[in-house]
């Protein structure tokens, strides 16, 4: 079998793992969760580990080498399919403060929002959509540059187009150096809008000749490659050569995206509405993002109540490169987070709780380390595992509950994984963590609202709430006590030896015998030898002495026994009965 070699740059998650070794990453975590270890689909595996987890799982056609690290950054772009269709491009507009970048945009979308902005200054990132020549563009505005470079660090390579707005009043400065950086970055083209041509003192040559100097950005009538276009966005000049410049460079790009799949995107802006809850601007990059549809965006998830385009009008179905806005999310994406459909609503819970987990296991050990597995191998049974999320009022409460529930002994029989930790009230996404066997939610002196104990009851979720730490601690050690499978206790109670066997049915034998030690009694169990051959197991019935029922026969004694068995068996004269209880004790801690 050809040898298959994978490349690890320091280390490497268990879902990239599970994909290089073709395996399910159900199967990798069983094998992580066998060796004691409950690892999350994100949790990272340093060189050593993964390699250990190989030899474990007998694949010996793999071999692992080490690579230098790549500063390439991930995209949502995926492999096009022959189905891809085109789409519409997406334009980050960018400039220097006071340059006029919102006011192209207004122009442009005959809107009016630079008066509503704090000094007409851009405060949030915003998504808009236009028609010209009957196809449509996506712009963005963005607040200076730090927003675009978060979205760059969140691997989102989702601007094609970078529109530079430079006032040729004012030349090139500070925030468009920073912008170029991010556009060349971003390997997206750049298109250089020269504006405020009506304005005394406008000096185009001369930007042009900063932006050849300083940047490289030579402009193609001087023989360059960057697209420049003089205009004014106060008098609508010029805008529809920027528009015709936008199209060709999308054209020569040829940009295309499947409509064939899951919806995907990225959250560029959440906040919280009254009366509407968690609303959430959304990118489309891939896909058809419907109403009704589940949706997931980092360690949140919902169901999408309404959608609207960017004008708030009512939305079915939004497509590759579109801006919406959708309510319906349990909790507040974060900027930047990548969104992902999923079928129902049990799969988009189990992805956002994997990816809390992940957040959660990154806060307290991020990496597995090989020392660390082989340390669990040496100690890792077929233990069971008892789940917890602690809140506490503040963290130092969280703290010592934490501390104190690592400190029960267990004996290796239960393994304690606390899910994750928080300070304040029980909320919805606490239970969602929970959701599993063998989970408690603990909550010491803060409050669970009324709601979320209907949602846990309906979940089956336990959430327990203490003002003592030490009733907390006893409680938790009944749970795992709860857990423990009972040992089996088996007592000897006497024995006998066959005389006579006068029946024999299917289920029932009725024998006599003499007790040769202890006593026989109905409720006991026996076993049945044949010298020293084992027939099978009987439960005793019956006893009578002189045809009349007795309690029971002593050593020494001769009578009638009822024997039911769950198979048939033929016993003979000189079999014996070994008689016992049999009970089960429970294991305490």
């Amino acid at each position: 079998m050809e040898e298959k070699v994978i490349r690890i740059s320091g280390s490497i998650t268990v879902d990239e793992l599970a994909k290089a070794l073709g395996l399910p990453v159900t199967q990798l975590i069983g094998e992580l969760f066998k060796n004691g270890i409950m690892a999350t689909i994100n949790q990272r595996l340093d060189f050593e580990t993964a390699s250990i987890m190989v030899e474990e799982l007998g694949m010996k056609n793999v071999r692992f080498e080490r690579k230098e690290n790549s500063a390439k950054l991930p995209g949502l772009n995926r492999e096009l399919s022959a189905d891809a269709e085109v789409r519409p491009p997406v334009v980050a507009v960018m400039g220097h403060v006071d340059h006029g970048k919102t006011t192209l945009l207004d122009t442009l979308l005959k809107k009016k929002t630079v008066e509503g902005e704090a000094g007409g200054i851009t405060q949030h990132i915003s998504a808009y959509q236009m028609e010209y020549e009957g196809r449509k563009i996506t712009f963005l505005d963005t607040p200076g540059h730090e927003a675009f470079a978060a979205i760059r660090q969140h691997g989102a390579m989702l601007t094609d187009i970078v529109v530079i707005v430079v006032a040729v009043d004012d030349g090139v400065k500070p925030q468009t150096k920073e912008a170029i950086k991010f556009a060349e970055a971003a390997n997206a083209k750049i298109i250089v809008a020269l504006n405020k041509i009506d304005k005394p003192g406008a000096n185009i040559d001369q930007t042009k000749a900063q932006l050849a100097t300083e940047f490289n950005l030579n402009p193609e009538e001087w023989g360059g490659d960057t697209v420049m276009v003089p205009v004014s966005a106060k008098m609508n000049q010029n805008l529809d050569k920027l528009l015709d410049m936008i199209l060709l460079v999308a054209d020569m790009d040829e940009l295309k995206a499947d409509r064939k799949i899951p919806a995907e995107g990225l959250v560029i802006e959440s906040h919280m509405e009254t009366g509407k809850g968690a609303t959430v601007n959304l990118l489309v990059t891939g896909g058809e993002l419907k109403v009704g549809e589940f949706i997931v965006a980092g360690s949140t998830w919902g169901k999408v109540r309404t959608m609207l385009d960017w004008r708030g009008k009512p939305k079915g179905k939004a497509g590759p490169s579109t801006p919406v806005v959708v309510t319906g999310f349990k909790d507040l994406p974060k900027f930047g987070d990548k969104f992902e459909e999923f079928t129902d609503e049990k799969s988009a819970r189990r992805a956002a709780l994997l990816n809390a987990q992940s957040v959660a296991g990154d806060s307290a050990s991020a990496n597995v380390t090989s020392a660390d597995l082989l340390r669990m191998m040496n100690t890792a049974d077929n233990s069971k595992v008892f789940n917890v999320i602690v809140k506490g009022d503040v963290l130092g409460s969280v703290t010592s509950v934490v501390d104190s529930l690592r400190m029960i002994d267990t004996g290796g029989e239960i393994t304690l994984n606390i899910v994750s930790t928080g300070v304040g009230a029980i909320t919805e996404n606490d239970v969602y963590l929970s959701v599993g066997e063998n989970t408690v939610i603990y909550g010491f002196n803060v409050d669970c609202p009324n709601a979320i104990a209907r949602l846990a009851e309906r979940d089956g979720v336990k959430v327990k709430i203490f003002k003592v730490i030490y009733e907390l601690l006893d409680d938790a050690k009944q749970e795992m006590e709860a857990m423990l499978e009972g040992e089996v206790v088996e007592t000897a109670t006497g024995s006998m030896t066959l005389k006579g066997v006068f029946r024999t049915e299917k289920t029932e034998i009725i024998a006599g015998g003499e007790v040769t030690s202890g006593r026989v009694s109905p409720g006991q169990k026996g076993r049945v030898y044949r010298k020293k051959e084992l027939l099978g197991e009987v439960d005793v019935t019956n006893t009578q002495a002189g045809k009349v029922d007795v309690s029971g026969l002593m050593e020494g004694e001769t009578g009638g026994i009822s024997l039911k068995t769950d198979k048939k068996m033929l016993l003979q004269i000189g079999d014996r009965l070994e008689f016992f209880t049999r009970e089960i004790k429970k294991k305490t801690l």
